[in-house]
């Protein structure tokens, strides 16, 4: 039971790490996504249609990511272009996702597709224990925590992670050094949604191989919630989403036991735990925050150069 949980953690939580990811380029920007739960929705039905046209589940792939880049867009010009609240423009964008994929996503609820195979990797996979856990999954599982580690060498090490940082932590030194803050933002937005979407093609092409209507189930909220425990590191990420994929794991392992526990309150264990995490790790991470997100929960939406 142990090995399954483990190994449940490790399938569950890639969705939501990917979520997290791109939620953490975005707020090093200096924008607060809540719309990534949206993005994610949008992902997973993309890429469930994309893949039950075409057959082949790496354009799903694709499709997802495009569509949640599509909808980060979307965000990113309310807040940068409109100057509209962020989090009042990600909870619009979230619901306006929710609302397009249950009416598009009708046709695909009882169809079936062939997503992405698990990959055995030769020698690892066989080994007791640790094989299943970590070395029988698909590629996007596998391609999870290198990107966390490769984001994590470009915002400390790469003169784009500088940039990126220094928008969002004090636009006008951007600004000062010839970069166009507002670009910088967009592309971070865009580039955060389209993470999101390939955690939302993750869950629905590769995790549960099937499209039902809000099949994310707050993940992209969480994802947001994450990127504060996680203190906008990429690394610290990595626990933070697969703890949640455990918690998702074991309440899915104990309905299967037929545990008499009410199944309404282990679906709400993974969420309890990360708000326990959150309240435990929340004040000791706020001195992590970019200062540029400082403004957005103090109620002042506008950029210091939105009018140069």
């Amino acid at each position: 039971m142990l090995e399954a949980i483990l190994a449940g953690a490790i399938r569950s939580g890639t969705s939501v790490l990917f979520a997290c990811l791109g939620e953490t380029v975005s707020e090093r920007a200096g924008i607060v996504n809540l719309g990534t739960e949206g993005s994610m929705l949008a992902g997973a039905l993309a890429a469930f249609a994309a893949t039950a046209y075409t057959g082949n589940p790496y354009a799903g792939v694709l499709a997802g990511a495009a569509a949640g880049a599509l909808f980060a867009l979307l965000h990113a010009w309310l807040v940068i272009s409109r100057n509209a609240n962020q989090l009042v423009s990600g909870l619009v964008v979230m619901i306006l996702a929710q609302g397009i994929t249950a009416f598009f996503g009708r046709t695909f609820v009882d169809q079936q597709i062939v997503g992405l195979n698990t990959q055995r990797i030769p020698f690892l996979s066989d080994l007791p224990f640790v094989g299943p856990i970590f070395f029988q999954h698909d590629i996007l599982t596998y391609l999870a925590v290198p990107l966390a580690f490769a984001l994590w060498y470009g915002f400390y090490r790469t003169k784009w992670g500088l940039v990126l940082r220094a928008v969002g932590e004090r636009d006008d030194v951007a600004y000062a050094s010839g970069f166009n803050p507002d670009r910088v933002r967009y592309a971070a937005v865009v580039l955060g949604g389209a993470l999101a979407g390939i955690g939302g093609a993750q869950l629905s092409v590769a995790y549960t191989l099937n499209w039902v209507e809000e099949m994310t189930q707050g993940r992209g909220l969480v994802a947001v919630a994450l990127v504060i425990f996680a203190a906008w590191s990429p690394l610290r990420a990595i626990l933070g989403c697969y703890l949640f994929g455990g918690a998702t794991a074991l309440q899915l392992a104990l309905q299967a036991q037929g545990i008499p526990i009410s199944p309404f309150f282990l679906s709400m264990v993974p969420y309890l735990l990360t708000l326990l995490v959150l309240l435990l790790v929340a004040q000791k991470q706020r001195y992590a925050m970019p200062e540029g997100l400082r403004a957005v929960f103090e109620g002042k939406g506008d950029f210091s150069l939105q009018n140069r």
